[in-house]
């Protein structure tokens, strides 16, 4: 849809929260953002919030997406049946990212606030 309305578009931007799943040290978090600067073929800039206003368990982040992909379509009746989904969920490769697959993230750190602050560029084919 993004592609339609900003056909010309050149790079991309995103602010995100300080903690959570998409915090500013989540492996997983900066390896899914390469994979989305190589599908779009542009340079995604990441600014982030600092991490103390977060108030979110960050173990419930790391699982988020995947404790909502399993309760899809289930009725959430009960707390006892939404305990019972979050221990089902389980998920095919884990959320570990080695430090190989890491270290082939492109990422480039900003002068103000490295730690926060970053661009993720499409590796080229």
């Amino acid at each position: 849809m993004g592609r339609e309305r900003y056909p010309n578009v050149r790079s991309l931007l995103i602010t995100a929260d300080g903690g959570g799943g998409n915090g500013s040290r989540v492996r997983l978090w900066k390896l899914d953002l390469q994979k989305l600067a190589d599908e779009l073929s542009v340079p995604i800039t990441v600014c982030h919030l600092p991490p103390g206003p977060s108030k979110w368990n960050r173990i419930e982040h790391r699982l988020f997406l995947f404790i909502t992909a399993n309760w899809r379509g289930k009725p959430l009746v009960s707390h006892q049946v939404i305990v019972q989904l979050i221990a089902a969920t389980t998920t095919s490769t884990g959320l570990k990212v080695s430090d190989d697959e890491i270290e082939a993230v492109n990422l480039t750190r900003h002068n103000f606030h490295a730690e926060w602050n970053y661009t993720v560029t499409p590796n080229l084919p």
